[in-house]
């Protein structure tokens, strides 16, 4: 298998476009990082997306967006994979490269989501759990990680407040990325004040939805003379059962530890080594669950690296260093994608005050439903 480097990154504001269509968004990111890679062809396009047919009625992504930029013959599919759909297609993307199918890729997350009114929205996303024995039974997706949420806090005696650190670090650092949906700083007092939105999840906890997408060309890492060359170290992953209630253990990710687990043996480096981890805090509960399950916190403990600072730009291990879900948005098939542009920025040395120092090694995780499909990378600075 070859080595393989990101050529070009694009990416767009997450926002309400109302004025974009979906193949304007997603066009934005795609021209973007192939003006970014200095290339106006590649061999194949890969499109991670969740929502399109659902939301906007159109399924056929990867010839709708090949035609729309001008990638005319090129083989072109769409990927799906719930919120994990952007890296589900980065993962295709790399494999079709490192065998030497091709020899250039771009791979585009997008996703449209509000053009339609808010329930509609909550319904599509509802699809990413058990039709028949979650979604049957009336359980939102914001229901079932409130439910994940309120066993942890009994499992392990944490009060709901003490998740406030990972709602202010997202917002803090989200203040200097443009390309975030939130520019407002959050305080413990706003936390704790926060509209509930389903007991114990409030406001504060949960990731604001959007129009967005982000974009990278990827080829043989020997093609990239650029400096410094960041090249993809691993990529792995792991699905659990659909339904939480199914699960031996539910406050245990076990697709995220054996898919980052798998990445660590793959790129040959262990989790104090990661500089950078741009994980998916769709609800607050989601940041705590992941640190522990890939190694960065003892079970039931992860809450405590927000409490001691350990999350921020100086700390142990550096998370949403440009926002995150929860304040960069959640655009959720282009989510993965955003994680692999940012952690890119980190490792060129492009993120200014929330740049991490001397940060070499960076890592995604990208989750699709409650936990049932995880897909981890770990990026290389060389």
């Amino acid at each position: 298998m070859r080595k393989v480097a990101i050529l070009g990154i694009g990416q767009t504001k997450v926002d309400e476009h109302w004025e974009k269509s979906l193949r304007e968004v997603g066009g934005e990111a795609a021209f973007l990082a192939m003006q970014d890679a200095g290339v106006d062809r590649v061999e194949a396009l890969f499109v991670g997306n969740m929502l399109s047919p659902l939301i906007s009625r159109q399924n056929q992504l990867g010839t709708f967006f090949s035609d729309w930029v001008g990638l005319w013959k090129q083989e072109a599919v769409k990927i799906e994979a719930a919120c994990g759909s952007g890296a589900a297609a980065f993962r295709s993307a790399l494999m079709a490269v490192a065998s030497g199918d091709v020899d250039s890729a771009l791979v585009l997350g997008v996703e449209k989501m509000t053009d339609k009114p808010g329930g509609e929205v909550t319904a599509a996303l509802a699809t990413a759990a058990d039709a028949d024995y979650e979604v049957e039974q009336g359980v939102s997706f914001v229901g079932i990680n409130a439910l994940v949420m309120r066993r942890y806090m009994h499992e392990y005696g944490w009060k709901h407040a003490d998740f406030a650190p990972f709602s202010i670090n997202a917002h803090a650092n989200a203040m200097h990325n443009p390309f975030a949906r939130l520019h407002d700083t959050v305080t413990v007092e706003k936390y704790e004040k926060s509209s509930m939105v389903a007991t114990p999840i409030n406001l504060m906890d949960a990731s604001p939805v959007g129009d967005g997408a982000a974009a990278a060309v990827i080829v043989p890492a020997e093609k990239v003379l650029r400096q410094p060359r960041v090249v993809v170290a691993a990529s792995a992953a792991a699905t659990d059962t659909i339904s939480v209630h199914s699960r031996k253990d539910p406050l245990f990710l076990n697709a995220a530890y054996l898919s980052s687990k798998q990445a660590y043996q793959m790129a040959g480096v262990k989790p104090v080594e990661v500089s950078v981890f741009e994980l998916h805090d769709a609800f607050t509960i989601m940041a705590a669950l992941s640190l522990e399950a890939t190694g960065f916190a003892e079970r039931g403990k992860g809450v405590r690296l927000g409490l001691e600072n350990q999350i921020g730009i100086e700390g142990k291990i550096p998370v949403c260093t440009r926002g995150g879900l929860k304040a960069r948005g959640h655009p959720v098939g282009a989510t993965g994608m955003y994680q692999i542009v940012e952690v890119v920025q980190q490792l060129r040395g492009e993120c200014g005050a929330t740049q991490v120092e001397d940060a070499n090694i960076g890592m995604t995780q990208n989750i699709g439903g409650s936990g049932a499909t995880i897909l981890t990378h770990i990026l290389r600075r060389e």
